[in-house]
């Protein structure tokens, strides 16, 4: 019975069992609802995971031999080892106590800090989706189009991949349209094991820059972008791979902005077309914002490219890494 907790949760206490033991105690800890959502003590989730918790004024740092992270009160935005990570439910703070929802120990946390590796999963093929294509020329910058340079990404993140000695295809290898809905049907096709589909950014505030990575929204949990989903918050197809899902784009992030020294916007959530009837693990990159000058010249520049490709291709290889068996 799925009952009131969601899919999302579900896999995260699965995922919690095949952990170090550790790391199954907070599954065990008790809620408490504040403003409307499910919460736990992160000084308690702290303790069960093994984390020392220091707070200071509105922020609450938890560091282990392995990890630090950053909290903030009234804030979606944490920083999970380095990276960006946008949460779905805003830390709370009450009577000096941090709060962190149990949506997102469980659909951030868990599959974040503490990755199973299963010999029942291995990353052989990966389908790259260059966004935009034909009809549709995506955002429009000048004489560039972002259709043209996603395709070259994309090419570029092939040849990156085949050298790695995975196989990688291309769902357009030329200046063709596919709905992106039809999109994860040509990886599946395609016998894809990844969904990494490319894109770059827009902004009307020409100063913003740098580097975002999407994965699937949990059920019922709030998108950073809600663009284009509809009125369906329920599960979807590629709710199934949440716990792969964010750790593959927290890899991807983490491999772009370590590797590039850009400016880190985080992993972040969306139920995009692409990414929402996905029936593999599956990503966005958002890999520079056409509207700001410096991103744009980077983004129209051969060299830069092939170190964006190598590094995206880094971050896919880091995920193969932790979640296949030795």
């Amino acid at each position: 019975m799925q009952g009131r907790f969601g899919i999302a949760w579900w896999l995260a206490i699965f995922w919690a069992m095949a952990a170090p033991a550790f790391a199954q105690a907070w599954t065990k800890l008790p809620r408490t609802t504040l403003f409307g959502n499910e919460y736990l003590s992160l000084a308690q989730w702290a303790d069960a995971c093994k984390y020392d918790l220091k707070t200071q004024g509105d922020s609450a740092i938890l560091t282990s031999r392995w990890s630090r992270l950053l909290f903030k009160a009234d804030s979606r935005q944490a920083e999970i080892r380095g990276v960006q990570v946008h949460l779905s439910v805003p830390v709370a703070k009450q009577g000096g106590e941090f709060y962190i929802s149990s949506l997102d120990a469980a659909t951030v946390l868990q599959p974040l800090l503490f990755p199973v590796k299963s010999p029942k999963v291995s990353v052989r093929s990966v389908a790259i989706d260059a966004g935009h294509g034909g009809k549709d020329p995506g955002n429009l910058e000048g004489k560039f189009q972002e259709k043209r340079f996603t395709l070259q990404l994309a090419e570029e993140l092939q040849s990156a991949l085949k050298a790695a000695g995975l196989k990688a295809t291309l769902t357009r290898s030329s200046d063709t349209y596919h709905d992106p809905a039809d999109r994860p049907a040509i990886a599946r096709r395609q016998k894809a094991d990844l969904l990494i589909s490319l894109h770059y950014n827009a902004a009307a505030d020409t100063s913003v820059r740098g580097l975002e990575t999407y994965c699937m929204t949990p059920a019922r949990a709030s998108s950073t972008n809600a663009r284009g989903e509809g009125a369906n918050t329920g599960a979807y197809p590629a709710n199934q791979f949440d716990p792969h899902n964010v750790l593959l784009a927290w890899h991807v992030q983490q491999a772009m902005t370590h590797q590039l020294g850009l400016p880190d916007r985080g992993v972040r959530r969306a139920r995009f077309a692409v990414l929402r009837f996905s029936t593999t693990p599956a990503i966005l990159v958002e890999a520079g914002f056409m509207s700001n000058p410096a991103d744009m010249a980077r983004i129209a520049d051969a060299t830069h490219r092939k170190k964006m490709a190598q590094a995206i291709a880094s971050g896919i290889l880091a995920y193969k890494k932790a979640i296949e068996s030795p």
